[in-house]
């Protein structure tokens, strides 16, 4: 029986990796990318895709409640959309912090809340947030202030939402990588050693596992997926 996944941010490179492993095998995937963005293709079996503002807390609820319409269940959701900026204390603005928290926490949030509701009515599910070092030890989070800020939201979230999850069959997961193998990473850090990195395919791996009946007992992990960075 194929499984129904949900998918944030179709674009990036981890999202485009995700929707890859699911859809080789043989899940029924639907995916988000921004208003006006260019659909992304891939090899073989496509997604369904659908336009949506992430920060537009209606706007979320509204689309997954229309996929409810057509397909009753959500099995697996990863939410793979945020941003990264950088600065210490001194170069942080207030702005700043809000542009950070509504890239990676509210965006996360607005999907969490609607999917997680929806997994507690059907009794089972299972959720995947996106964390990063700086927001698992404030102590990382030194020059890039307001982005460990509001990743560390993640990982509250999570701790919520797991709480309020128990006894159920309903399961937040937070996947922390170190840096990511990509095009622009590698561009943006030239003398930097890629092999100590981790790739989006192995990254989408791992999450495979982790939604998987073989880790059907697995509670609230925290997945640090650091290779030898």
């Amino acid at each position: 029986m194929k499984r129904k996944i949900w998918v944030s941010g179709a674009t990036g490179n981890m999202g485009k990796a995700v929707i890859q492993k699911f859809l080789s095998a043989d899940d029924q995937v639907m995916a988000t990318i921004l208003p006006g963005e260019k659909r992304p293709v891939w090899p073989e079996k496509q997604p369904e895709l659908t336009e949506l503002n992430l920060q537009d807390e209606k706007a979320v609820a509204d689309s997954i409640e229309v996929y409810l319409q057509k397909n009753s269940t959500i099995d697996i959701a990863v939410l793979t959309v945020g941003g990264f900026a950088l600065g210490n204390l001194e170069a942080t603005s207030s702005d700043s912090i809000y542009k950070m928290l509504n890239l990676n926490f509210v965006t996360a949030f607005n999907c969490a809340k609607p999917l997680f509701l929806q997994m507690k009515k059907q009794g089972f599910g299972r959720i995947f947030l996106i964390g990063a070092r700086p927001g698992l030890n404030m102590k990382d989070s030194k020059g890039v202030f307001a982005y460990g800020l509001s990743k560390s939201m993640i990982f509250r979230l999570a701790e919520l939402l797991n709480e309020e999850a128990k006894g159920t069959e309903v399961v937040v997961n937070v996947v922390v990588p170190s840096t990511i193998d990509t095009p622009q990473n590698r561009s943006a850090m030239p003398d930097a050693d890629p092999d100590l990195w981790v790739k989006a395919e192995e990254i989408a791996e791992i999450i495979h596992f982790y939604s998987s009946e073989a880790a059907r007992a697995i509670r609230e992990p925290i997945i640090k997926i650091y290779n030898r960075s």
